[in-house]
């Protein structure tokens, strides 16, 4: 049928990951909301 059957899969794997990234770009994924956590110092048990 083709004569180089290595390059019709190649250029299929291309073309399947150019409509993800379209795909990805068109539709992103939510964001899922989270906390903010900052690490506050400890003064109280220093040694002074």
């Amino acid at each position: 049928m083709f004569r180089r059957p290595i390059l019709l899969i190649l250029f299929l794997l291309i073309l399947a990951a150019g409509i993800g990234l379209l795909a990805l770009g068109a539709f992103p994924p939510s964001a899922t909301p989270t906390a903010v956590e900052r690490v506050l110092p400890n003064d109280r048990f220093n040694v002074r």
